[in-house]
Order: C-alpha cells, then sequence, then structure tokens
C-alpha cells in the first residue's frame, strides 16, 4: 500500500512540534525547550515521545486558533543510567503558555499511571501558565485527574517535580504531592497566590522571586528540596538523586561503589574523636561525621537549606544506599523543633516506602522549648517523627555519638520506638535530660540550704553523669552495642548487611493517623 499522503502528513506534523523562533525566546530567558530538557535528562536516543497528535476538543474564546499537536506538554518514556522513567515536560512555547487543559491533563495522568503500572520513577517537568481558562471546568478537573493519579502512585514509584518557570495556583499541588522538588534560581516560581492579588487583598508589595522563588521554597517555606544555580545543574541532580533510589516499592534500592570508593576504602577513623569535641555544649559540623562514616563522596544532602538543625540525605555504607538522619550542632546545639519535625518524619516516611535502610547520628539535648514552639504545635509536629519511626519496617540503626535526652531520645533511639540496632561511643549521656538540669530539679532545696552548694552540685552532676552513660543503658539492654569512634563505619557496614533481609508482618487495617 501506498501511504505518501499519510506520512507526508506526519512529517509535517512532526516538524512542528517545535518552533525554533519559540525555542529562542526560551533560551533567551536562560531556559530550555521542553523537549531539550527531556534530552538533556534522560540517556541519548532513549527518549520515545507519545500523544503527540492529542489536542484541545474545545474551540471557544479564541482558543480554537491556539491549537496545536502535543497540547503544551511533551510526554513519554525513556532511560536515565539506563534505568527506565516516565516523563512529561510542559511546554510554555504552546496554548496560553503552556496551559493546563482537558486533554493536557489526561495526557499526564497517562504517563503517571504507566509509571505505576511498570513500575519506574515518574519526573513531571514544571513550566506552565496554570489552568486554561478558555476550558473552564475542564481544566480544573484536568488538574483533580493529576493529583488522583499522583496520590494512588504515592508510595509505589518515585515521583520527582522539577520546576523550570511558573507554577501557579492549584497547579502547586501537583509538586506538592510529589516526593521532591527541584527548583532553580531566577527561573522557577511557585505559589498559590500572585502578587497582585495579594496587593490588592493585603496592600503588601512583593515580587514573584520573593513571593515563591527558588530561595523561599528551599530555605523558609521548606516546600522544595533541591536548589540549583541553572537548567542543566539542576537536571543533573535529578539523575544523582535517581542513582539512591530503588525503581519503585518492590525493589531494593541499588549497590553501587565508585572507583574512588574502592582505592581508597575506609577501614576506620581516627578523625571521629578529633571532630567530636568531647565536651556536650560544644559545637561542631555533623557534615565531617557523615563524610567520614559512610563512603567517599557519597552523601548527598536533601533539604539542606531547610531548618538546618537536622541534617538528612542519602549516603552509601560499603555500596549500599541508606537515608542519613542526624542531629546538627552547629545549629540551635541540634535540637528538634517544629521545621526539622516535619523535615525529618517527611524523609523517614519516603525511606520506609522505598526500602532504604534508615541510620541516625544522634547529639541532641531534645525539643526545643518556648512559648513560640507550643502555640505552633510542637506537639502535633513533634509526634509526627515519632509516628514515622515507629510505623517504619525498614532496617532502622541509631548511633548516639554525645548525648540523647528526652523526647528526642525516645525518637530517635529508643528501642522501644523499632529500632533494630542502638550504638553508642563510651561517652554517650542517654536521659531525661542534661545532668546539670537534672541537679537543679531534684536538689533545689539542698542548692539552696547549703554553703557549699557549688561542690555538691557538681558532685551530683558527676553522680547523675555515671547514671546516665552509655555502660549503664547497655546493661538494662537498650544499647546494643559501646564501640569504639574509629570502628563506627566498620560496625555499621557489618550491622546494615546483617539486616537488608528484615521482614515485618504488617498489621491489617487500612491506614493509621498521621499526626498531620
Amino acid at each position: 500500500m501506498n501511504f505518501e499522503k499519510e506520512i507526508e502528513q506526519l512529517n509535517k506534523i512532526m516538524s512542528g512540534l517545535e518552533s525554533p523562533e519559540l525555542v529562542e525566546k526560551q533560551h533567551q530567558k536562560g531556559k530550555l525547550s521542553a523537549r531539550e530538557r527531556i534530552f538533556t535528562l534522560l540517556d541519548p536516543d532513549t527518549f520515545t515521545e507519545t500523544d503527540q497528535f492529542v489536542e484541545t476538543r474545545f474551540d471557544r474564546l479564541g482558543l480554537g486558533k491556539k491549537k496545536a499537536a502535543g497540547d503544551a506538554v511533551v510526554t513519554g518514556f525513556g532511560k536515565i543510567s539506563n534505568r527506565p522513567v516516565c516523563v512529561f515536560s510542559q511546554d510554555f512555547t504552546k496554548v496560553g503558555g503552556g496551559s493546563l487543559g482537558e486533554m493536557h491533563g489526561k495526557k499526564i495522568v497517562k504517563t503517571i499511571e504507566m509509571a505505576r503500572a511498570t513500575g519506574c520513577p515518574v519526573i513531571g517537568i514544571i513550566d506552565s501558565g496554570g489552568a486554561r481558562i478558555q476550558e473552564g471546568v475542564s481544566s480544573l478537573d484536568g488538574y483533580a485527574g493529576i493529583f488522583a493519579a499522583m496520590v494512588k502512585a504515592s508510595g509505589v514509584v518515585p515521583q520527582i517535580s522539577v520546576i523550570l518557570g511558573p507554577s501557579a495556583g492549584g497547579a502547586c499541588y501537583a509538586p506538592g504531592l510529589s516526593d521532591f522538588i527541584f527548583m532553580v534560581d531566577n527561573i522557577s516560581q511557585m505559589f498559590i497566590t500572585g502578587p497582585e492579588v495579594i496587593k490588592k487583598v493585603t496592600g503588601e508589595e512583593v515580587t514573584f522571586e520573593n513571593l515563591g522563588g527558588a530561595n523561599v521554597h528551599c530555605a523558609k517555606s521548606g516546600c522544595s528540596q533541591f536548589r540549583f544555580a541553572n537548567e542543566k545543574d539542576c537536571l543533573a541532580g535529578v539523575k544523582k538523586l535517581l542513582s539512591y533510589l530503588p525503581q519503585n516499592n518492590m525493589d531494593d534500592a541499588p549497590r553501587s561503589k565508585s572507583l574512588l570508593a574502592e582505592l581508597f576504602e575506609k577501614e576506620d577513623s581516627q578523625k571521629l574523636m578529633d571532630i567530636v569535641p568531647e565536651e556536650s555544649g560544644k559545637g561542631y559540623d555533623i557534615k565531617a561525621v557523615i563524610e567520614e562514616i559512610f563512603d567517599n563522596n557519597s552523601f548527598f544532602e536533601v533539604h539542606g537549606e531547610f531548618a538546618t538543625n537536622i541534617v538528612t540525605g542519602f549516603a552509601r555504607l560499603g555500596g549500599y544506599a541508606a537515608g542519613v538522619v542526624a542531629n546538627q550542632p552547629k545549629f540551635m546545639a541540634g535540637v528538634l523543633d517544629i521545621d526539622s519535625s516535619d523535615k525529618l518524619s517527611r524523609f523517614v516516611r519516603f525511606c520506609d516506602s522505598f526500602n532504604i535502610p534508615i541510620i541516625n547520628l544522634v547529639d541532641t539535648s531534645g525539643y526545643l522549648p518556648g512559648t513560640n514552639q507550643e502555640h505552633n504545635g510542637i506537639i502535633r509536629h513533634g509526634a509526627k517523627v515519632l509516628y514515622a519511626y515507629a510505623e517504619a519496617s525498614v532496617p532502622k540503626i541509631s548511633l548516639i555519638l554525645r548525648k540523647a535526652f528526652g523526647g528526642a531520645y525516645i525518637a530517635m533511639a529508643s528501642r522501644e520506638l523499632g529500632y533494630d540496632r542502638v550504638l553508642a561511643w563510651p561517652g554517650a549521656q542517654i536521659a531525661v535530660m542534661g545532668p546539670e538540669q537534672a541537679v537543679r530539679i531534684i536538689y533545689h532545696r539542698e542548692l539552696a540550704e547549703r554553703n557549699d552548694a557549688p561542690k555538691f552540685e557538681q558532685e551530683k552532676i558527676e553522680e547523675i553523669k555515671q547514671m546516665n552513660s552509655a555502660f549503664e543503658a547497655a546493661k538494662l539492654g537498650q544499647v546494643d552495642m559501646v564501640i569504639n569512634p574509629k570502628d563506627t563505619r566498620a560496625i555499621l557496614t557489618k550491622l546494615l548487611e546483617s539486616l537488608l533481609n528484615k521482614r515485618e508482618e504488617k498489621i491489617n487495617r487500612k491506614h493509621g493517623n498521621t499526626p498531620l
């Protein structure tokens, strides 16, 4: 059969999918085109585009003149590091600034559903003017379909949103429902209400950047986990994140030992004792400890600019991927507060969803006190941490470096909460509170009456320190091992390997009620 006319028509449509003039306009803004973003993200020659011919079925309010094949979103599948992924990329150069209508939404839903059905990550590249006004309620229903599909895929396959343009109004909730959000300085925007409306309602003068730019959402709101200077670095960051993640909830995270790690394999680390001061009140950078314990250059921080009193991220230990949660004594003495509780609990729940073991490095005096914290719900937010850890069935190992006090000990290191192994360094203190505060409460009357109060106080502090020592906790079986700091890496590696096949019986229930 002869299909010359049909093939000619096909080639004409395919050649018109991306306009060189409009692509150049994107470049002038420091932005890549929708397809360039996909080609930059995926392995060469692996992308297969789907639904190229879909277009809006509406023809009203001038929409008919703006119709274009693909309906302002590029969808399909390909590979990253030779592993399958599904991807969609909104096209700001088409149909009202990449606005989302009924068919646009259906294309995205099909992509998410295909990712869930085939068990591979789905990556959404967001660059859209929002809901398509001309399509009215059908446009809003387009978003609803996407949200429903994302909720069904949650915990089944990793979902990543890359904001490379505006994401406004209800459109923001698609990134909000994803597991991770990537943003770029001076390009990414994410907000529910625009500057003009805010000014009209509140009189407040704001710009798009200080309302919902990358800095705002990475450092202040905590909505975004990653920020980059340009699109190419951002997309490289997505690739790096995926290298730590399994394809789906039925897979294990990939094991990978870099050539550098093989050549310079760590046996032990004398440096750890130099990094961590013996005095419990002195600060230090926990990231230096992480670098010493885990494989060389393997730590990939998540949410690095938000709630910096807690550090979360992925690292490798003997090539095995693990989720790392660590108190940061460099900021706020590593105490837990509202924001760090949210950051920590969400990270733990992600790791649990995708079979990624969790390793805690604990050095904290507890939850942050104060009326501001109490009035803004530290009880509710702190409970999220307890719920996340208690619910998690993946291997959980906790190492107490210097101190673990109060509710923060319960959340981050108590065997009764479900930790598989709890370790401590020899000088670690475990208690309801610090020895100084404990003495002032228990012996407040004696301290007020005695002439030798300072001497008496110091004696009691030393007595309580002995009672709070890791060795005393080990006698009760609350600490499994008290270890030499230099052996930390070797012992953690052995423990992790021994727990990789851990299984827990699931409770027969629809789902629990997380304290939100």
